[in-house]
């Protein structure tokens, strides 16, 4: 069996884990031979140890363990739910937990999604070995092994909707800037970037929407124009939030002729929202705001970098000449 680096499996959190667990968890205290919970209770809690000392009882002929500050326990039940404790947890001196519930958990991933991403690996690789080692004692009882597999795939899910959240921007729904870096690297490792155009989007001034309208309706917009780069994409294109009010839409195309159809799409469904009659809303709240786009075509020998500038330069020229348009940049132009 191949083996696993120890820092893998610990159950210490790191000092920067933890200070990132204590900033959104709630402190509690516990006193020696206080019963945290026991063997089957359902539990939907996890608990770090701040001071003193928790002892872990499995029962039947497993081994006891005794953790110590900064170690963690209940995981499965914070990342599944209402999961069946698989110990009776003790504490073996007076000291302080650090609670943690679904919401706090959530804070988490939205404050460092890369840290907690990697917390949640190897909080599953030492659930995986401690049911590798249950496996090997108590082959005869099948229906433990069942429910032990079980949480392991539950938990698995958990860590996929976690990774999803890291490339998923949460107001629009659309790839972020972490998930298009992902979906490049993974084109430029199949060869498959060929034949693509970068269509780049930016809603015309959208701070008047927000200084005028509030947040609330500058969302709105915003989603607006994400359902529009979403109805524009097909398998394999990507529609991206950059970040604020700058949108990316990267699409099959093998000519300027084709990727400003895309463009001119985008630009004449903004144009016909914002025209929408909107009698039933007073103040004139808007549905869309109208967008500048620079489109270019993608040199699969470059990089994002390089296609970004092209697509950015043609982005300002369409800024520059009023916004509600597309203007298109090549090397040809450039050169010119």
């Amino acid at each position: 069996m191949p083996t696993v680096a120890p820092d893998v499996v610990a159950a210490a959190l790191t000092s920067a884990e933890y200070a990132l667990f204590a900033a959104v968890g709630r402190p509690r205290r516990c006193y020696a031979g206080e019963t945290l919970f026991r063997r089957g209770d359902l539990g939907t809690t996890m608990y770090v140890i701040a001071s003193g000392a928790i002892d872990l009882d499995f029962g039947d002929d497993l081994v006891s363990k005794r953790l110590g500050p900064y170690e963690f326990f209940g995981e499965l039940g914070l990342l599944i739910g209402d999961h069946a404790r698989s110990a009776d947890a003790i504490a073996a001196s007076d000291g302080e937990l650090i609670e943690l519930r679904h919401e706090e958990f959530q804070r988490l991933v939205d404050d460092d999604p890369e840290r907690v991403s990697h917390f949640l690996r190897r909080a599953i690789m030492r659930v995986v070995l401690n049911e590798q080692s249950l496996i090997r004692r108590l082959r005869r009882r099948n229906q433990d092994l069942q429910t032990a597999l079980d949480s392991l795939r539950a938990t698995a899910h958990q860590l996929n909707q976690t990774e999803e959240l890291i490339r998923t921007d949460e107001l629009t729904g659309l790839h972020n800037r972490r998930g298009l870096a992902q979906h490049l690297a993974e084109r430029r490792r199949t060869g498959s970037l060929k034949g693509l155009g970068l269509v780049l989007v930016d809603c015309d001034r959208f701070k008047q929407v927000n200084d005028d309208h509030g947040h609330l309706i500058g969302d709105r917009v915003l989603q607006s124009v994400a359902s529009i780069l979403r109805s524009v994409a097909s398998d394999g294109d990507i529609a991206c939030r950059l970040g604020g009010d700058e949108f990316c839409l990267l699409v099959s195309a093998d000519s300027r002729d084709a990727v400003l159809g895309f463009a001119d799409f985008i630009v004449t469904t903004t144009r016909g929202l914002m025209q929408v009659p909107r009698h039933a809303e007073p103040g004139e709240v808007p549905l869309a705001c109208s967008v500048s786009i620079g489109a270019c075509l993608v040199d699969d020998a470059r990089d994002w970098n390089d296609w970004y500038a092209q697509a950015d330069t043609a982005l300002y020229r369409a800024k520059r000449m009023g916004g509600n348009r597309v203007e298109w940049q090549d090397d040809a132009f450039a050169a010119a």
